[in-house]
């Protein structure tokens, strides 16, 4: 589409710039190639164990010894007539990280597949930044090396724009193929294996991003009358990031964990390389989006000028770079898996993050299995539009769900040799009797995002799956409710999709860092950041990322 590909090789040469420095954005400190969303790499916690990986990194400890496994659905074919025997897929995949080996389920299904379709499945594993580059490389020229990637779904502007995927369209009704239920993913994720009207994406995990609490802190009696007298209205799950700082404050200083040391009222993560600018983007949401702004936050798609610098924008850096007094000083320089430990170590009343942090609160070692509540990420009572120019009051809380994150599921190159085969094998670990299963263990990295991972009233899961796969029942309850609101709210961050995406996004983690850490001011951060931007569309060509972006969020 469009003629993206010479476009895309230099994008790739870009982000191998991007991970040594480069890419762009005047680097304030060495800019790390960030791992994608929801699976950074994270520093050995004291009190946990740690998955070695190539390369001699650390992840938090997701433990992969649950024994539920997904059921077998399809039956073995008679030898000769097998309708892909000869075949071979490989499919390239993230090595095992703080999201967990989501290689994992494709070792599961191999057997099952290979018997049914008389192919042979190949596993590709490689680091999480590697992934895109090594892919990138092979369709850009023509290889066909790997016929499907379980993809960011970031990429998808690239991969489309270049013409280097296929639809599966024409197969997704086909009864030759496994069947799952389009309409079971929620109205958020599913708008992501869409892309220009036709459906690329085959869904796999939903990544989103939520608040999380202590729920033992915010229901403890003595806790409640002594915020009542402080602050004058009753303790309960902020709605509002007003209400969001209130308890970060209140239990900041306080020993949350009764080792007898004072914790923190949050835990973040800022380090460049770390992923901050994702929790940003989902922080700042309802700042910018409202009702009669519902999808204006990255650019103006008439001209392509950037919005970073837009008072909404501005204040929420200022709040955001408020609330960090009330976290420890060493999250300046942490990556995900640091903050996501001193929470599991009762160390913090309140984060928000992905999905993995619920399930990560029930692995052994946790200290707050059974206190962790979730919710859907607080709001604002007023956002500025950017459109009119204005800001807006709001009568309630202004919330924002999200699907900020990786949402890492399958594509299928236009150079593979077994395309059929490929989504055959798409679509049957899409299916609601693996996915749930997925869903509900946690280690392979599956976020929920469907109706049928949600439970009674929102969804048709039974609680006792969650509770034989090691989930305190309150944690699952809060955990998928918070999931469902998100994921199905009425107005939803609108994801970059547009080549050169994480070249953007690495740009405001840079600039967010400067601004968290005193380097410049709010607005010189922000300022900097389109600078940055408007340099990039540039580069990569206004007119084409215009078009991208337009066919991105639906708007041709």
């Amino acid at each position: 589409m469009r003629g993206f590909k010479f476009l895309s090789v230099l994008l790739v040469l870009s982000m191998i710039l991007a991970a040594c420095g480069g890419g762009g954005a005047p680097a304030a400190a060495p800019a790390e190639q960030a791992a994608p969303a929801g699976e950074a790499a994270a520093e050995e916690a004291p009190e946990a164990e740690a998955t070695a990986i190539p390369g001699g990194e650390t992840y938090a400890t997701v433990t992969e010894g649950s024994d539920i496994l997904p059921p077998v659905l399809v039956e073995p074919c008679e030898p000769g007539s097998c309708p892909f025997e000869g075949q071979t897929v490989t499919v390239i995949v993230n090595t095992a990280g703080s999201k967990g080996p989501i290689s994992g389920p494709f070792y599961e299904v191999r057997e099952e597949f290979e018997a049914a379709t008389g192919a042979t499945l190949e596993i590709v594993e490689v680091p999480e930044a590697e992934h895109f580059p090594k892919l990138m490389t092979d369709v850009t020229t023509g290889t066909g090396q790997y016929d499907t990637s379980i993809a960011g779904a970031w990429w998808v502007g690239d991969l489309v724009e270049g013409d280097f995927i296929i639809s599966y369209d024409d197969y997704f009704d086909d009864p030759r193929f496994p069947q799952w239920d389009y309409e079971d993913v929620q109205s958020g994720p599913r708008s992501l294996l869409e892309y220009g009207g036709k459906k690329y994406m085959v869904a796999n995990d939903h990544d989103g991003q939520v608040m999380y609490y202590r729920r033992d802190l915010i229901e403890d009696p003595e806790h409640q009358a002594a915020f009542l007298e402080e602050y004058g209205y009753e303790l309960g799950v902020p709605q509002t990031w007003d209400q969001f700082r209130d308890v970060a404050e209140y239990f900041d200083g306080k020993d949350l964990n009764g080792d007898g040391t004072p914790d923190d009222g949050l835990t973040l993560h800022l380090k460049v390389g770390g992923q901050g600018m994702f929790h940003f983007m989902s922080f700042s949401a309802p700042f910018v989006i409202g009702p009669d702004n519902p999808k204006l936050y990255w650019f103006d798609p008439e001209t392509m000028d950037p919005l970073m610098a837009s008072p909404g924008h501005l204040r929420a850096m200022e709040t955001l770079v408020d609330l960090l007094q009330f976290g420890p000083e060493a999250m300046m320089a942490w990556s995900l898996g640091e903050s996501w430990d001193h929470f599991l170590r009762g160390q913090a009343a309140l984060t928000f993050t992905w999905g993995d942090l619920g399930s990560l609160a029930q692995e052994e070692g946790s200290q707050v299995r059974g206190k962790t509540g979730a919710a859907l990420m607080p709001g604002t009572m007023e956002y500025f539009d950017a459109a009119a120019g204005e800001w807006k009051a709001t009568e309630t809380p202004n919330m924002v769900g999200n699907t900020t994150g990786g949402s890492w599921s399958g594509v299928i190159s236009k150079f593979s040799d077994a395309p059929e085969a490929t989504y055959y094998l798409l679509a049957l670990m899409a299916t609601k009797e693996k996915s749930l299963i997925y869903a509900q263990r946690g280690w392979d990295g599956v976020d929920p995002g469907r109706f049928s991972h949600y439970l009674p009233p929102e969804g048709t899961a039974s609680l006792d799956g969650y509770v034989a796969a090691g989930w305190d029942g309150q944690d699952a309850t809060d955990y998928t409710k918070a999931y469902h609101d998100n994921f199905g709210a009425e107005l939803q961050f609108p994801y970059l999709r547009i080549p050169g995406a994480f070249e953007y996004w690495n740009s405001l983690d840079i600039h967010l860092s400067e601004a968290a850490t005193g380097q410049k001011t709010p607005e010189e951060a922000l300022q900097a950041t389109a600078d940055d931007f408007d340099a990039i569309t540039d580069r990569l060509g206004r007119d084409l990322q215009q078009a991208s972006y337009k066919a991105s969020l639906g708007l041709e």
